[in-house]
């Protein structure tokens, strides 16, 4: 009998599996098949889990499709009969093993899935910065009643609906980023690495169309990066961890940004070149930073950013949201009717290229 596997008892609790989920699945599967649950807990965060059970090995020997959080190398060693595998992490570093570059497995994950509560929290971010939160907190921890950074003629203090919002990289989370703010009257301008392929999801088209497209502007490669960062009020770090957007943010991309813009990074800590941010906050070269992720986490006690007046710190949650399992079980159908049908790959959602790393 075909089986698939669902391994995503996550551990921790907001992330817990809905009893639903697992009849959904079942009632998508083709007839015939089998769905296997996993009831041992496992760990969600990040790219997913780096290692399996020995009961997790045995589920999947014989099984034809994966769901889990990560793909590690062991699993795919085991299961010589594996189709399709599928991520519940938008992150697929850790996965990309060797083994998996050369597996002609197609390898999903779930990048839009997290999306909309990361363009939240980047929205929460920007008006921190914006509306002038960051004096008041300062203000508060001193006891003291101060309308001073708020009034002065270089008050950093500015509307969503006359600032411009560069997004580096325009994927799932870039779209949403860009909704919301051009939807508060911001101008967007969303940097990728290159326009869009035949064949490939027209994101151009997508982010021209409606009402928002007028505040929308695609530029691509080093001279769009450049509009990017001299122009914007606000730069938003949405870009997948790779060998090339690896330390992209550096200390000659600060140093082209506005004195009053503010950087926020969602993505991977290892997009931004950490000293040269630190170094940028305590000089000034930048109004402010919105950090979630960080090159080490947790992040370390004697990290200078814990110690800058100009610095938001979340600790890598800004995915987290009791809306993930609605999201994320539709998009498992969606594909699993495809793969039922026998579709070709290209009309699937979330696949992802292995080589390119995203």
């Amino acid at each position: 009998m075909p089986r698939a596997v669902l391994d995503m008892m996550d551990r921790r609790p907001i992330w817990a599996m809905p009893e639903w989920v697992p009849a959904r699945i079942r009632d998508a599967l083709p007839p015939g098949w089998e769905l296997v649950v996993i009831e041992e807990e496992t760990d969600g965060s990040g790219d997913g889990a780096t290692r399996v059970s020995p009961g997790v090995l045995e589920a999947v020997a014989e099984a034809e499709i994966y769901f889990g959080y990560g793909i590690p190398e062991e699993l795919l060693k085991a299961a010589s009969k594996l189709a399709w595998v599928h991520s519940g992490a938008a992150g697929v570093g850790s996965s990309l093993t060797p083994t998996m570059l050369e597996s002609p497995v197609v390898f999903t994950n779930s990048a839009g899935v997290h999306a909309p509560p990361m363009a939240e929290t980047v929205l929460a971010m920007l008006l921190h910065f914006g509306r002038g939160l960051d004096f008041a907190t300062e203000a508060r921890a001193r006891r003291e009643w101060t309308t001073a950074p708020y009034y002065g003629d270089r008050s950093p203090l500015v509307e969503l609906s006359s600032a411009t919002v560069g997004i580096v990289g325009f994927g799932g989370i870039g779209r949403e980023v860009a909704r919301r703010v051009a939807s508060l009257g911001a101008r967007v301008i969303a940097a990728k690495r290159r326009p869009a392929q035949p064949g490939e999801a027209n994101l151009e088209a997508v982010a021209s169309g409606g009402v928002l497209g007028s505040r929308i502007e695609m530029v691509w490669g080093e001279s769009g990066l450049d509009a990017v960062y001299r122009e914007s009020d606000a730069v938003v770090v949405c870009a997948p961890d790779t060998p090339e957007t690896r330390g992209m943010i550096d200390a000659a991309a600060l140093r082209r940004m506005k004195e009053s813009a503010v950087l926020v990074n969602v993505a991977r800590g290892r997009l931004v070149d950490e000293d040269a941010l630190v170094h940028a906050l305590r000089e000034g070269w930048i109004r402010g930073a919105g950090l979630d992720v960080f090159s080490k986490e947790p992040l370390p006690a004697d990290s200078p950013f814990w110690t800058l007046p100009n610095v938001v710190i979340t600790p890598h949650v800004s995915a987290v949201t009791r809306g993930f399992w609605g999201r994320e079980t539709e998009l498992i159908v969606r594909n699993l009717t495809r793969f039922a049908k026998g579709a070709p790959t290209s009309e699937w959602e979330n696949v992802v290229d292995k080589r390119a790393g995203y």
